[in-house]
């Protein structure tokens, strides 16, 4: 009887130890992970997101500094939510700061105060707070400049461009109300100013400022308010504009500088991940560092200086923080004595002027993308960033703006000007009104003129090159200095760009010219009239043969 010999199995030696943990420990992680992508479809989102590539230049980093500066402001704000109290219950301070013991004031005061000498790191964390809210509103205002005049506004990003402007005005009033939580002397004549603004509108100022501070100034509770409206309703809305915007960059493909090799088609960058998402990172720290630096070695609003709120004293010198200047000089410049009394009801046009011209600053601003479409007629996609002398007009526009809101930033510090050079207020405040009507339009017409000699300074270099200081003598006797050729990338940032013409006036289909056909090629006209055309290819081949 014949046996069959059998081979062994060869043994699998068993996993214990740090392996068979390390297996169990990928094994539960793909497990989850395949779980959750089974049910959101998340990884098409992060494959999605991870492939979208994002220039490398420094001015991009601007919406990132903004970005960053936000997360440092809920980071730091939600420390401070628990120690401050949102009440203007009255209370007598018994805090660390001696000059201000035995001093009645607001439980919102005292909660400050006892944050800045009595909690550990609590002053550091409210300086951050409120540098970080500087830091985040100066960000984005730099950010749309940068987006403005390379006219990344342009389609197919018009509603970005709006977006971001909200946004703008939204951090400006949580900057505001911010300001006006500790209820010292400096936030409640802040506050005080917007009572009166809001009680100069006829027939409803009154009700609406009732309805705001819930009775007379100061009100019962309007530090409560505030607060609800700064932790809660605000940031919500922020949280929303912010993750809209992201969206929409994600979507669009993301403006560049031009170059060899960048069109509308591509862009040249680096994807999210790993390298942008890395760098990204490491600048998220930066920043938070830098914060955490500049709150460390300068004080800023030392409330325990300015002691608790009272309506009777009135320091000199009270200003507003730097972003809502502009409203609070557009107020000192207004004339005196501009009032009318009409069937019984008082206009204040001291109020009603700077508001009106505020709010149709504003509202321009935030529509304009859509005017330069409809002056210009440009309907087409714009991926590539213009250089701003390549865009005299759209530059000149913008430098009148900025010259329009530094001159109603500076009237919020009339009274320091006058004081700290010895001058007489009057003469402060006229020389504010004369620059604010005459400085638009003379930083009109330097921006563009300037703009045009870049522009014919750059075709003379890419017809001629770089003087290259070499000097040579000709048979003939002559002397000529020898040019540099500029290299493929310098001629094509010197000659990459689209001359516009102005639109035609054409009969619509009555066969009629409309007066809005008129403005509109009027404005046109107006908008192109100036301008250097570009270096053709075939001049550039006739120079050089």
């Amino acid at each position: 009887m014949s046996t069959i010999e059998r081979t062994p199995a060869p043994q699998v030696p068993e996993n214990t130890g740090p392996e068979l943990a390390d297996t169990k420990q990928a094994g539960f992680t793909a497990w989850t992970a395949n779980y959750i992508d089974e049910r959101t479809s998340i990884s098409a989102v992060v494959k999605e997101f991870g492939r979208k590539i994002f220039p490398d230049h420094w001015s991009f980093m601007l919406g990132e500094v903004a970005l960053y500066s936000f997360v440092v402001i809920i980071l730091t704000g939600t420390f401070l939510t628990f120690f401050f109290q949102a009440s203007m219950v009255p209370v007598v301070y018994d805090g660390s700061f001696v000059p201000l013991k035995g001093v009645e004031m607001s439980a919102a005061m005292n909660s400050t105060l006892n944050i800045s000498f009595d909690l550990r790191g609590g002053l550091l964390i409210r300086q951050i707070h409120h540098w970080a809210a500087l830091m985040f509103i100066a960000s984005i205002g730099l950010h749309m400049l940068r987006i403005y005049f390379t006219g990344a506004f342009r389609k197919p990003r018009e509603l970005n461009w709006v977006i971001g402007f909200v946004l703008f005005i939204l951090a400006l009033g949580e900057g505001f109300t911010g300001y006006s939580l500790p209820d010292d002397l400096l936030s409640g004549n802040g506050l005080r100013i917007i009572d009166g603004m809001v009680k100069g509108f006829p027939f409803v100022g009154t009700w609406i400022s009732y309805l705001i501070f819930g009775g007379e100034f100061p009100g019962g509770d309007i530090v409560g308010r505030l607060y609800t409206v700064h932790i809660l309703l605000l940031p919500a809305i922020i949280v929303a504009m912010i993750a809209l915007h992201l969206v929409f960059v994600v979507v669009h493909k993301h403006t560049q500088y031009a170059g060899p090799g960048k069109t509308n088609q591509n862009v040249v960058g680096y994807p999210v991940l790993p390298v942008y998402a890395a760098k990204a990172g490491g600048f998220f720290f930066l920043v938070f560092g830098v914060i955490a630096l500049i709150a460390s070695f300068f004080t800023i609003n030392p409330i325990w200086n300015y002691g608790p709120y009272d309506p009777s004293p009135v320091s000199a010198g009270t200003q507003p923080d730097w972003y809502i200047g502009f409203a609070d000089g557009a107020l000192r410049l207004v004339p005196t004595g501009l009032e009318s009394v009409i069937w019984g009801h008082t206009y204040s046009w001291n109020i009603l002027i700077p508001v009106a011209v505020l709010g149709l600053f504003i509202l321009t601003v935030l529509i304009y993308p859509f005017i330069e479409s409809w002056v210009t007629g440009d309907k087409r996609e714009h991926h590539i960033l213009d250089r701003p002398r390549n865009a005299p007009t759209r530059t000149a526009i913008g430098a009148a703006g900025v010259t329009f809101y530094a001159a109603l930033w500076a009237a919020a510090s009339s009274d320091l000007i006058a004081t700290h050079f010895q001058l007489s207020i009057e003469s402060v405040i006229h020389a504010i009104q004369a620059t604010l009507i005459i400085g638009p339009i003379i930083a009109y017409h330097i921006a563009k003129r300037v703009c045009l000699a870049l522009q014919k300074k750059d075709r003379e270099i890419a017809l001629h090159g770089f003087e290259s200081g070499r000097i040579v003598r000709l048979p003939g006797g002559e002397y000529i200095e020898v040019h540099q050729p500029v290299d493929e990338y310098e001629r094509w940032r010197l000659v990459g760009y689209n001359e516009y013409k102005p639109l035609m006036i054409r009969p619509n289909a009555q066969g009629k010219i409309t007066g809005a056909q008129r403005l509109r090629a009027g404005m046109s006209k107006w908008f192109f009239e100036d301008r250097i055309a570009p270096v053709a290819k075939s001049e550039v081949e006739r120079q050089h043969h």
